[in-house]
């Protein structure tokens, strides 16, 4: 239940905000913003200039450069712009400055609103190491700390934390006692490139808990809602991947573990003077043994991990499944109102999935580039509804430097399976022509048989393992099928264009001529497609040359139904399925109903000077060189780190890929690099001997 204090008089007007971030979540703040009559003001990089939330906004200002640091990063500059423009309130939303106490006090020393709880709380909140502490002088479980230089093997495995921030950065697990050293100073130096404080601290690791976190919000006359809980436990390095409320863990074990997780949140924000929007995370366990504390039960043990003073990412399954605008309820205590009413519950399930330009595959490399088309169908009606929060529209880019999230796509539904089976219809529905994305192995998550079952602890992707979570949606005969409607399509564009006998299909002769060819390339695979048009009597195969036929002489029961345009119906079986091709230079995208293909167009003639030199290793995502571990001459063996690359503000190895001898290093610290550049040539010794 919510707890109350005298109330105070609400005295803070705001009619404009500035939100100090950019995408997605800008894009969600401008959008409460306009309902409540609020005037918006956006701040833009470089390479955020056409972005769709400075579109979106009523004022946008310029930040110069390029890097966070340059700009989200730059308080200063943003106050300035804040004034500039008129605005009397900020809005942080999520990671840069959000949880930056110095940021907070600075806005209200401009005499600006900060949208946010006091600087004190950010600050009481802001150390890990600091926060655990009070939580644990509160009464909230927490687990104990670790220091590095007094580790032994007893202790492992462990967690090294980053002290000032979240998101996966500046975290790893140790398993080994000799790694220690390494993965702390790679920590330190992931979480001083993405929070500027390069602190970090170690806990034990509990391998197969539950990552369970309570939404709060809190207003100035003392009362405190407990708005629900979520589960976050399936995650990729240690980053949220699937979002859902109400916890799949607290509804299986039920007993008294929510209140007991809501009571132990609400002690965390009174004891450090808390209001706004805010997250209290704990780390679960379905707990058969009891240790014997308050917080121990047959029914499950948890332990504060740390409080997220802002608004989090996934957010929307809060307000989904309870009916609340938390964005409005942030900016109405931030004008002083109180609380009204009875704390929300929980109505139905919901669960949010994080679509980012990354290649799980390939060991989640963050993909960058162009966003051709991007459309999912958002929906409502009684059996379910699909939402999406993004920042990206068709023609946007995918930059290196700011976290590759695409959009948040989130359903709602009665219960958790259909709610599931929504959401995995929209994904693998949606027209997404850009950059790899993670859609199929979210597709193939929410149609598990574990998550299904709620088993959804965050050993959930290694235990179902990623080559089946990332497998394709397609399979062979989708694969077949969709090259076959390229190749048509593309055929049909031809002939479009033609300035001579535009309406005869291309390459058509009175009598049977050899059939013509066209090759695709699917990762390392190529597949050619013959297929040869035909005279046929009342065929309306071709939009452009009525009365042909396709003949497909290596694709026995495939039927051409229509081909018009960039649309191609084809029948196998009886069955026919439609597709729309869509290409942009040689990449080929092929969706149909419940599945998309990606398809590269092969070059009749190769240009030879894209022929790598055979042993290159090549850059598998873009980024910087921020370490070099090897020189030109030396020996390396599999497996052997040889540089470190820094992309969408994580840290990269890149080994080698065989034994042999480094014949060419062609990058050095500070280099940007494009997928697909040259970053060294690795020979075989022989090889490198032959070569001297």
């Amino acid at each position: 239940m919510a707890t109350k204090k005298t109330k105070k008089p609400a005295n803070r007007a705001i009619t404009s905000v500035l939100v100090a971030n950019r995408g997605e979540i800008a894009c969600r703040v401008f959008r409460t913003c306009r309902d409540m009559g609020i005037a918006t003001v956006a701040v833009y990089s470089d390479p955020d200039a056409d972005a769709p939330h400075v579109r979106q906004a009523d004022a946008a200002v310029h930040l110069p450069g390029s890097t966070s640091a340059e700009t989200y990063l730059r308080g200063e500059l943003i106050i300035e712009a804040a004034k500039a423009a008129g605005a009397d309130a900020v809005h942080p939303g999520y990671g840069f400055l959000s949880e930056n106490a110095e940021f907070a006090k600075a806005v209200q020393d401009a005499g600006l609103v900060w949208i946010g709880p006091p600087p004190a709380a950010i600050t009481a909140m802001g150390s890990k190491v600091n926060a655990k502490a009070l939580m644990d002088k509160a009464g909230v479980p927490v687990l104990g700390d670790l220091d590095p230089t007094t580790v032994t093997a007893a202790d492992l495995p462990l967690l090294i934390k980053a002290s000032a921030g979240g998101g996966g950065r500046g975290m790893r697990i140790v398993r080994e006692l000799a790694e220690l050293d390494e993965n702390v100073a790679a920590a330190k130096r992931e979480a001083q490139s993405a929070f500027g404080d390069a602190t970090v601290f170690c806990e034990p690791y509990v391998e197969r808990g539950h990552h369970i976190e309570v939404q709060v919000m809190a207003d100035d006359h003392g009362n405190v809602w407990a708005v629900g809980e979520r589960e976050c436990s399936i995650q990729r390095r240690h980053q949220k991947v699937v979002e859902e409320a109400p916890a799949p863990l607290v509804e299986t074990l039920g007993g008294d573990l929510r209140e007991r997780l809501y009571d132990a949140a609400r002690k965390a924000v009174q004891a450090i003077g808390y209001s706004g929007a805010g997250t209290v995370e704990f780390l679960a366990d379905a707990g058969s043994e009891a240790s014997g504390s308050d917080h121990d039960s047959a029914k499950g043990r948890f332990f504060f991990l740390e409080t997220n003073t802002r608004l989090q990412v996934e957010h929307p399954v809060t307000e989904e499944t309870t009916g609340l605008d938390l964005v409005e309820w942030q900016l109405r205590v931030a004008m002083g109102e109180p609380l009204e009413g009875e704390e929300p519950t929980a109505v139905g399930h919901s669960i949010e999935a994080r679509l980012y330009a990354e290649n799980p595959a390939a060991d989640w490399a963050p993909q960058s580039g162009l966003v051709h088309r991007f459309a999912i169908d958002e929906h409502e009606s009684s059996a379910s509804r699909i939402r999406v929060d993004t920042g990206i529209a068709d023609g946007s880019e995918i930059s290196t430097f700011y976290d590759p999230m695409i959009a948040k796509v989130i359903s709602w539904a009665p219960t958790r399976s259909r709610s599931a089976a929504a959401l995995a219809a929209a994904l693998a529905g949606a027209t997404l022509h850009g950059p790899v994305t993670n859609r199929d192995m979210l597709v193939n998550t929410l149609r598990s048989e574990q998550f299904l079952s709620g088993d959804t602890d965050t050993g959930f992707i290694d235990e179902v393992g990623l080559d089946v979570l990332s497998a394709p949606l397609a399979d062979p005969a989708d694969v077949r099928l969709a090259a076959i409607a390229a190749a048509l399509a593309d055929a049909e564009s031809n002939r479009a264009h033609a300035r001579e006998l535009a309406t005869i299909p291309s390459g058509f002769r009175n009598i049977a001529s050899v059939y013509q060819e066209k090759t695709y390339a699917l990762g390392d695979d190529e597949l050619a497609v013959r297929y040869r048009f035909t005279r046929a009597a009342g065929a309306t195969v071709s939009a452009s040359a009525p009365g042909f036929g396709v003949d497909l002489p290596d694709d026995e029961g495939v039927e051409v139904v229509r081909c018009a345009g960039s649309r191609v119906a084809l029948a196998l079986k009886g069955v026919r399925r439609e597709y729309t091709v869509s290409r942009y230079g040689d990449t080929v995208f092929v969706d149909s109903a419940g599945t998309s293909v990606t398809l590269e167009a092969v070059p009749r003639y190769v240009d030879p000077s894209t022929i790598q030199r055979p042993g290159s290793l090549l850059a598998p995502m873009p980024g910087s060189v921020i370490r070099v571990a090897v020189a030109e001459g030396d020996r390396v063996t599999e497996g052997q780190p040889l540089l470190w690359l820094e992309a969408m503000k994580m840290e990269h190895t890149i080994s080698a890929p065989s034994d042999g001898v480094v014949a060419t290093l062609a990058v050095d610290v500070g280099r940007q690099l494009a997928v697909g550049d040259v970053l060294a040539v690795i020979e075989a010794e022989d090889e490198a001997s032959a070569d001297a």
